[in-house]
């Protein structure tokens, strides 16, 4: 130990009088060049960092679109358990036959002109409490040609509406339950929510056909929109996030080349859909023949109910954050949720006096750490805990294929080993931007320098970070007013703009405070 630690404190100083090296011939070639200006990376030190850590390039098929994979694990395994929700499921042939029923009944929706109101990168809102249904709705919109919104039925009418507007989607598919709310909601967007079909009403099935529908009749490609997903903005309105097949696609095969399901495999979907690890929730399993266990309503709130679906389902599979990850500790008794062998943290940073606990309670379960903003394709560099590890911090890891990880200083370029820089993504799962946010999207999604490709782009997270010497990452925390509470992004900025608006209020301002509390054991 003592000899290695030598060896590391040797190749530190070395590195860094390479550093000065690097920094003195810079002062002397160009007097003129600023502070900030002068470099400090030796050429094998930056080819490291640019090119050597981000080495990700994999084959995946990047043409492919997120239904149509799913349709060929129908073929191959039609009469597996593909969705269960309490005592109802659907196989395989039977969650793919109720979409299509549903993608033929949005593609026979006209306008009054007689235009079709669903295509390629038309949006379609959903709002539906977590069911089988919502499964038929996601896959029936993707079929259809176009792309979905998830609406929280939870969310306050106003933000609803809102998001109806700014999205201008001209159909809302919803349940019974909900309708009437919606409808009150749906009157205070502009523009009007247009058509809202019933996925719990046979109605809406009833006489379409079952068969898939092909992209020579849709038109879509994998550049085309699979959702946008509403994040808080600090306007005081949230911002919809616009991603394509594509970037989902490498995901979805990054994730089962890392961890292969199995049809054996239970995943439990309790993330909400208005969440983007949602996404991974759905289609990782439907893509590989696994079966999707849906939570109830309210149910990812609720540690014991978890427990509980957990161990009735055969759940081998499941997300948390770490805020969530500590009560859901506390609930879990020796000989419990033995099940399980595949759990993923994510959403906030997991700390280590945590990841050791877990490793403690549940030995025989993998604990990964993941990180990714909604803004490049859920994510984009993951780490295998190791149970060894008794100090520092726990890495967010190496980016995953086709990735490129960049942390870089206010010039935009990179910084050495070990330093703090932000974070930004490159690769294919960088989102298209933000829906209706011109401005926003040109300064948080700017030109690739380190790529080869022209029209490369990546995206500024806001996010610190540093490399370590292995190739791993490690977060440090926010730039600006965002923060994270329970594995949920807020913009402090937009309570400050809710909180303005009230005419009692002359001055706002918003702290987000860690509050003392025991822990759970």
């Amino acid at each position: 130990l003592e000899y290695s630690t030598v060896l590391f404190e040797r190749a530190t100083v070395e590195r860094w009088l390479g550093h000065l090296t690097v920094l003195l011939e810079a002062m002397v070639a160009d007097e003129t060049c600023t502070l900030a200006q002068l470099p400090l990376l030796t050429e094998p030190e930056r080819e490291q960092l640019v090119h050597g850590f981000n080495a990700t390039e994999a084959a995946y098929p990047g043409e492919a679109l997120i239904h149509e994979l799913f349709e060929q694990q129908v073929e191959r395994t039609p009469e597996a358990l593909a969705v269960q929700y309490e005592g109802e499921s659907l196989t395989y042939a039977q969650l793919n036959a109720k979409a299509n029923q549903l993608a033929h009944r949005l593609r026979g929706l006209k306008d009054a002109s007689g235009a079709p109101l669903v295509g390629p990168d038309a949006l379609v809102a959903i709002s539906v409490e977590r069911s089988l249904e919502m499964v038929v709705g996601l896959l029936g919109i993707l079929k259809a040609g176009a792309a979905y919104v998830p609406v929280d039925p939870e969310y306050p009418a106003d933000r609803i509406a809102y998001m109806l507007g700014d999205s201008q989607a001209k159909v809302l598919l919803t349940q019974r339950t909900l309708q009437e709310r919606l409808q009150e909601a749906a009157r205070g967007d502009d523009e009007g929510s247009g058509e809202i079909l019933l996925l719990d009403d046979e109605a809406t099935y009833a006489g379409q056909p079952q068969d898939n529908i092909g992209r020579q009749e849709t038109g879509q490609t994998s550049r085309h929109l699979a959702y946008v997903i509403y994040t808080s903005g600090s306007t005081g309105q949230p911002k919809g996030v616009m991603n394509e097949h594509r970037g989902v696609v490498n995901r979805l095969v990054w994730m089962q080349g890392a961890y292969g399901l199995g049809e054996e495999d239970r995943v439990l979907q309790k993330t909400p859909f208005s969440f983007d690890v949602s996404v991974w929730e759905f289609f990782w399993t439907l893509l590989n023949g696994a079966g999707l266990v849906m939570a109830a309503p309210q149910g990812h709130r609720d540690a014991q109910y978890l427990v509980d679906v957990i161990e009735r389902a055969g759940v081998t599979v499941v997300h948390f954050v770490p805020s969530m990850l500590q009560v859901f500790l506390a609930s879990v008794q020796t000989g419990q949720c033995v099940s399980l062998r595949q759990m993923v943290c994510s959403g906030e940073e997991l700390p280590l006096v945590l990841q050791q606990r877990c490793q403690e309670r549940l030995p025989s379960v993998r604990l990964d750490n993941l990180y990714g903003p909604t803004e490049a394709a859920v994510d984009v560099t993951w780490w295998s805990c190791d149970p060894a590890q008794t100090e520092g911090r726990v890495p967010i890891g190496r980016p995953i294929a086709n990735i490129r990880m960049y942390v870089l200083d206010e010039q935009r370029q990179p910084v050495p080993l070990g330093v703090a820089g932000e974070l930004y993504i490159g690769g294919d799962g960088v989102a298209r931007g933000y829906l209706n946010r011109e401005e926003l999207t040109a300064e948080r999604f700017v030109r690739d320098p380190f790529s080869e490709e022209a029209d490369a782009r990546m995206y500024r997270t806001g996010d610190l970070g540093r490399w370590r010497p292995d190739g791993a990452i490690e977060y440090l925390g926010r730039n600006d007013f965002q923060v994270k509470i329970r594995g949920q992004r807020i913009e402090l900025g937009e309570i400050e703009a809710r909180l303005a608006e009230l005419p009692a209020v002359r001055e706002v301002v918003v702290l987000a405070r860690e509050a003392a509390r025991s822990e759970p054991g």
